[in-house]
């Protein structure tokens, strides 16, 4: 199902069909050191990994990451969306990209049209984020979208701490 659209960009639900795409993607170098590493080895890793995680959180929630592809070819680049994590109050945006397609603005682009579907058809008040301290290129990218820092705070997964960003929609 399409969530929305933008001039360069399809946003999309993620399927099993997009393991290969996901296990590529959650086994990159930046993803693994700023965001985890998950554990998928394998295609049938990731087809789990989708099914578990994203596709069982749109029909518990109606939300959950997306995958980004360019519109004219279908190339997936990354993922954006919303996501409802239990140790957070409110819905938190989460994006990750592959490197080659850093530095393009694919990431403003997807955030902004994934934030704007937020507000307009889920009527979101507030919005938040997560990243760690170190990952500059993330907590620029917050800032260009017009979230600010609140705080830092413990996931139970992450180490170090947490820096969490927020803005009113």
């Amino acid at each position: 199902m399409i969530i929305t659209e933008t001039e360069r960009l399809r946003i999309r639900q993620l399927t099993e069909d997009d393991a290969a795409f996901a296990l590529k993607l959650y086994t990159s170098e930046p993803f693994l050191r700023f965001v985890g590493d998950k554990q998928l080895k394998t295609e049938a890793d990731a087809r789990q990994y989708l099914l578990d995680g994203p596709i069982k959180m749109y029909q518990a929630h109606g939300i959950g990451l997306y995958l980004v592809e360019l519109k004219e070819s279908d190339v997936p680049l990354g993922i954006c969306g919303l996501i409802k994590r239990d140790s957070l109050d409110d819905v938190d945006l989460g994006y990750g990209f592959l490197p080659e397609y850093f530095g393009q603005g694919y990431g403003y682009e997807s955030a902004l049209a994934v934030m704007e579907y937020g507000q307009r058809e889920l009527k979101m008040k507030k919005l938040v984020a997560i990243t760690t301290a170190d990952n500059q290129r993330c907590i620029k990218l917050l800032d260009k979208l017009g979230l600010q820092f609140v705080e830092n705070i413990e996931e139970p997964e992450a180490a170090p701490a947490l820096g969490l960003y927020a803005m009113e929609l």
